[in-house]
């Protein structure tokens, strides 16, 4: 038998207590091993799946729409509360409007093949073999953001504002050419916290033109309630990257005061809407929370408490990917800024920069092996056991 997407499938059927089972139609390419490594049982098993805004009521997409122009006008859907019009001017993420794109394209892990014209070659991010598939994950890689993260990992997207100008009309679109030309498994919308009113209009768009694939919401976990219930019906994979835990943290690296009980919120939201993270028998993830935490240098206790809380306050079957490809980047190993010298601390200045201290030194290095470890062994010791792995198999990493 063959898909649409061109992969050849096969028709499972099996019988439990002498009853015909549901047939599961499974790629020749993903043998028992791999889906036993994915944890590919029920309650985590799906025999098919619809994206959640195709089960939308028309009277949904019309007050989905009807708020997302109502908070472009008054916007206060992140944690900032701006409340600036952006018909008009800007807030904290200086985008309007419009979304700045930085790059669209299938995306595989390390690689990324764009589709349009750009001087940028491509960017490096972490991706999980489940979302990317064999054919690749639809990424949308926004300009601008919510956060300001000393240590950001694409600071030429988030806080260089590169790319260009899409309309949400145009944003839609551009998820039907990932999906007729790209074939990707998903839209995975990279950093779209502060673009939420955009986001919802491109998707009610694309609906409209037959867009059939779930979509992932690619987050830094700085969303608000509001900005959550909005996206209630349109989201299928929420992918937070929960970063830091403490207050002290959060206003030293990020820049923003209640990150992390804004994190801390939205992630249990987010699971209220689509729990556990669920797979068909390809291994190919479909709905639910996959929490993402980056470790690093020094940071096991941020990395210890939050693992906790999602073990005792989401799911201990919440599917967590441990990262560890930190690399110092931004502002972190910059030269100290020089401050305006007052008489009383010139020599607390020049001492400095003799010293040639650099800014946010505590993380001015890669992670080690012990410290991505010892984050590892924290999340099992509570009860976490559903982890994003490298796969153990030759052939498709799902």
């Amino acid at each position: 038998m063959s898909s649409s997407s061109g992969v050849r499938l096969l028709t499972v059927t099996t019988r439990v207590s002498g009853r015909r089972a549901p047939l599961l139609r499974v790629s020749p390419g993903v043998n028992l091993a791999q889906r036993r490594r994915l944890h590919l049982a029920p309650p985590f098993l799906l025999d098919d799946y619809t994206p959640r805004y195709q089960l939308l009521t028309e009277v949904d997409v019309a007050k989905k729409r009807s708020l997302a122009y109502a908070h472009l006008r008054n916007c206060n859907l992140c944690p900032r509360l701006c409340g600036v019009n952006r018909y008009e001017t800007t807030g904290m993420c200086l985008i309007g409007e419009n979304v700045k794109v930085n790059v669209i394209a299938p995306h595989f892990g390390e690689v990324v093949i764009q589709f349009h014209d750009s001087d940028t070659d491509g960017q490096v991010s972490a991706s999980e073999p489940c979302i990317q598939g064999h054919n690749g994950s639809g990424s949308v890689f926004f300009s601008g953001c919510n956060l300001r993260c000393t240590f950001c990992q694409n600071h030429d997207i988030a806080h260089q504002r590169n790319g260009f100008d899409l309309t949400p009309e145009e944003l839609g679109e551009w998820y039907l050419k990932l999906q007729h030309v790209g074939n990707v498994h998903n839209i995975n919308l990279v950093t779209p916290e502060h673009v939420v009113p955009q986001v919802v209009l491109s998707i009610l768009h694309a609906r409209t033109l037959g867009l059939e694939v779930p979509i992932v919401y690619n987050t830094s976990a700085f969303d608000s309630l509001a900005s959550l219930e909005l996206l209630d019906g349109l989201v299928d994979i929420y992918m937070p990257d929960f970063k830091v835990w403490t207050q002290k943290a959060s206003r030293r690296l990020l820049k923003a005061d209640d990150y992390a009980a804004a994190a801390r919120e939205s992630v249990r939201a987010m699971h209220a809407q689509v729990g556990d993270l669920c797979f068909t028998a390809d291994g190919i993830a479909k709905k639910g929370l996959l929490v993402r935490h980056l470790v690093m240098p020094g940071q096991e206790d941020e990395a210890r408490e939050i693992v906790r809380f999602i073990a005792e306050n989401v799911s201990r079957d919440t599917f967590v990917n441990v990262m560890e490809q930190y690399r110092p980047d931004a502002h972190v190993g910059k030269p100290t800024r020089r401050r305006a010298k007052r008489k009383d601390d010139g020599a607390e200045e020049a001492e400095k920069d003799a010293r040639g201290d650099v800014r946010y030194a505590e993380i001015n290095r890669a992670v080690t092996t012990d410290e991505v470890t010892a984050v590892r062994k924290a999340a099992e010791a509570v009860g976490l056991w559903r982890f994003c792995d490298p796969p153990g198999h030759d052939g498709f990493a799902i």
